[in-house]
């Protein structure tokens, strides 16, 4: 991730800033804030469960501090997510388009969102105090070296530092493997599309959606084209421009491209990087009997 959260109580209620030197959408499930429904959904969800233990050590931490908060679920993916190179899900994309519907519903969400409202009904200082008992006082005690040279940092201390470090145990080897690894994706996707084989790819792609009446010389620009905040397509022509998309990435052989592309180097930036993608793993691993007893203990 090249920037880290100054302020967040929870997905989408405090913009994140960055720091440092130089430096499918679904909706929100209840459950996630319900307890023991959240946790009987956690069970068989590595990923979900360890997110909602550090949610509940959070809650915990900031109710001793003197504030609600309210237990998010895992924010859904985006279409950048869910398709970072091109849009290869044809019935996603007749269901979707590329996504604008699904957008608009979590911004709707985030908006009808209690901790949102929690934080815009407190007065300024008390808005402060939130993010500072969040967040810590300021952005010292974490550290991470990012593959392009940049030093992010953050607070060792607040809740959410608090919360990771019951959860995972060695909070600098967490925050190092995950700021390093989140990293890893934007250059992964640079490395796949600067790759001569996906270029290659890209003729025939853009052949067959010139066919069909979309002349877009690249995935990219045909998202572009239909994504624009200031110039919104209708759903039905969103939807009729990801269906080419779709269809031409499997008639073409982009998708099976862009997907063997991927797959290569990840692999290559794992190896280039050992150290935190092995942290993560473990670290991960070890911190899933723990989450397990918080969500048993705090749900």
């Amino acid at each position: 991730m090249h920037r880290w959260k100054v302020a967040l109580l929870t997905a989408g209620l405090l913009a994140t800033t960055a720091t440092g030197c130089a430096g499918g959408t679904s909706a929100p499930d209840p459950a996630a804030r319900a307890g023991g429904s959240a946790a009987h959904r956690a069970a068989g969800d590595p990923q979900r469960t360890l997110h909602l233990a550090e949610q509940l050590l959070v809650r915990t931490c900031m109710t001793k501090r003197g504030h609600e908060y309210w237990v998010e679920p895992p924010p859904p993916k985006d279409l950048a997510a869910r398709f970072p190179l091109v849009v290869d899900d044809p019935a996603w994309a007749r269901a979707h388009g590329y996504g604008t519907d699904l957008r608009r519903r979590r911004e709707a969400e985030v908006r009808a969102d209690p901790n949102q409202k929690y934080f815009r009904s407190a007065s300024a200082a008390n808005r402060s105090d939130l993010v500072r008992d969040l967040n810590g006082p300021e952005p010292r005690g974490l550290s991470a070296r990012l593959p392009n040279g940049m030093r992010v940092t953050h607070s060792d201390r607040g809740c959410q530092a608090a919360a990771q470090r019951e959860l995972y145990g060695d909070l600098k080897a967490w925050f190092r493997a995950t700021r390093v690894t989140g990293a890893l994706d934007g250059m992964r996707l640079g490395l796949v599309t600067a790759d001569k084989r996906y270029r290659t790819a890209l003729a025939p792609w853009a052949r067959c959606m010139r066919g069909k009446g979309h002349p877009y010389a690249d995935p990219a620009a045909s998202r572009a084209a239909a994504t624009r905040a200031d110039r919104p397509w209708p759903h039905a022509k969103e939807v009729r421009l990801a269906s080419a998309e779709a269809a031409c990435a499997a008639s073409s052989g982009l998708a099976d491209v862009a997907r063997a592309l991927n797959t290569e180097y990840r692999a290559e930036l794992g190896r280039r990087h050992p150290r935190e993608t092995a942290d993560l793993a473990r670290l991960r691993r070890e911190a899933l009997p723990r989450a397990r007893a918080i969500v048993a203990r705090e749900g």
